[in-house]
């Protein structure tokens, strides 16, 4: 664990040092995570993220955003589709983000994106719950990384397993404590522009049959849907 704490704290140099000591670090993995009974003993500050079992150092880069450690490690034999018990792979947690936080950095999330997709991670790889990178970036608000992933091969209709498409999410307030604050909804009206242009359809319907409209928290989002 002590390789993956330098990587939590950022520090280039450590982990370096360690891999040059032993290159297979950067193919580990982690025994033991987060878990529904017992998860604050994984939720690391630095990165405001849990780590599960399974998770890979380049995931902990991920979630971080290291983007130079991340390449390192990908020198070193990183697998960019590796899976945690639950499913995600490094871009899913590239794909999270919290704008507005004091730990959010949204050009070093999208520096991540295009690492992990450069070195072969598939845009809309499915986690155990039928979710990718996308539907999490756009749960989250994350404009820029969902403008790159749209840009570098998501779906911009892509359904969850619930059935629902990026759009459906989209249009949907997010239960955080910032919905409906000016930024969130510039966010979101950015969110809702990238996926009609990526050519998100609004007649899509999900698993309990609701097309995009239908689906619509908010009158505000109809005007920006037929803008």
């Amino acid at each position: 664990m002590s390789f993956i704490r330098a990587i939590l704290r950022d520090d280039r140099q450590a982990v370096a040092k360690s891999l040059a000591r032993s290159p297979s670090l950067a193919r580990g993995s982690i025994r033991i995570g987060a878990t529904r009974e017992a998860p604050a003993e994984f939720f690391f500050e630095e990165i405001r993220h849990y780590l599960y079992a399974g998770d890979t150092p380049l995931h902990a880069a991920a979630a971080g955003y290291r983007v130079e450690i991340a390449r390192d490690l990908i020198k070193h034999g990183a697998d960019v589709s590796a899976t945690n018990r639950r499913g995600a792979q490094p871009l899913h947690y590239a794909a999270d983000g919290s704008p507005g936080s004091g730990h959010w950095n949204p050009q070093a999330q999208a520096g991540m994106i295009a690492l992990l997709i450069k070195a072969g991670s598939d845009p809309d790889a499915l986690d155990s719950s039928g979710v990718a990178p996308l539907h999490r970036a756009v749960r989250q608000r994350c404009a820029s990384a969902v403008d790159l992933l749209l840009r570098n091969g998501s779906s911009a209709r892509l359904k969850s397993r619930n059935g629902s498409t990026p759009l459906h999410l989209a249009v949907q307030n997010t239960g955080r404590g910032d919905t409906g604050s000016p930024e969130s909804k510039a966010l979101q009206k950015e969110i809702i522009g990238l996926l009609l242009n990526a050519g998100a359809n609004l007649q899509d319907r999900n698993a309990r049959g609701k097309t995009v409209p239908q689906s619509v928290q908010g009158d505000w989002i109809l005007a920006v849907l037929h803008a």
